[in-house]
Formats: C-alpha cells, sequence, structure tokens
C-alpha cells in the first residue's frame, strides 16, 4: 500500500522540534539536571577529589610506554609511546581490554588515552580505576 500525504507538501509532517532547539522536554531535563547539581552538590563534591584523582592518575606515571600524564578537574589523559607498526594501535589495544577484560570504559585519541568519570565518583573507584588501568597499560607494553 502506497501511503500518500494528506497535507500540502510544504507542511512539517511532524513538526516536534529538535534537542538542540529548545524542545520544551530537552530543556525541562535540562534544567532537572543543574538542580540535581546543585541539591547534590557535584561540582563542590568533584572540587574535593580533584587532588585524590590527580595523585592517583599521576601514579602511573613509571609504568611502560607511559610519556605523559595530564589532569585537570577530574579529567585525565595519558600519552603512551606508538607502537612502530602505526600509531594509536597501542591506546587503541589499551581501550579494547580495559572493557573487554575489566569493564572499564575510556576514549583514546591516538595514543592518548582520555578518562572522564562521572561526577558521583567515590575515592575507592578512583582506586578501582587506577588499579585495572595499570593492568591494562602492563599488557599492552
Amino acid at each position: 500500500m502506497l501511503y500518500v500525504a494528506c497535507w500540502p507538501e510544504h507542511m512539517i509532517e511532524l513538526f516536534h522540534g529538535y534537542t538542540y532547539s529548545g524542545h520544551p522536554l530537552a530543556c525541562a531535563a535540562a534544567l532537572a539536571t543543574q538542580d540535581i547539581y546543585r541539591d547534590e552538590k557535584l561540582f563542590e563534591r568533584a572540587k574535593t577529589l580533584e587532588p585524590v584523582w590527580a595523585d592517583a592518575i599521576h601514579s602511573l606515571k613509571d609504568l611502560p610506554n607511559v610519556l605523559d600524564i595530564r589532569t585537570i578537574g577530574i579529567v585525565a589523559a595519558i600519552d603512551l609511546a606508538s607502537r612502530p607498526d602505526g600509531v594509536g594501535k597501542r591506546a587503541y589495544e589499551a581501550m579494547d581490554r580495559a572493557f573487554g577484560e575489566f569493564g572499564l570504559m575510556m576514549r583514546v585519541t591516538g595514543d592518548t588515552i582520555a578518562l572522564s568519570p562521572p561526577l558521583i565518583i567515590s575515592e575507592e573507584q578512583i582506586g578501582e580505576i587506577v588499579e585495572k588501568l595499570t593492568k591494562v597499560i602492563k599488557a599492552v607494553a
């Protein structure tokens, strides 16, 4: 059966707006998220965890093939040495192993591991991330 629209061609068939253009549902979700950030003091909490995160991540500096580590807030980047057979292969394997073997989700760009944990992370979970990351980085040496 052929479906034929019963409105003029120039009319949008389902006018609903977009998430990036002030759709009421997206705006309501954004406002509710801001309320949670404020009420649960998530930014203040992250600020108190910043030195814990930095110390934990920088403890990886002497692992094989770690060239540089940068942190700001509770975000981190770990630069790994590229493999002779291709830029990005070491970090890609690290990402694959981290998720497949340890359930640790991270992003990579080239041979840089990027970590951006949720604002609700605990000190215990920071330790768990570093423990798993240590194993991963050693495995891709």
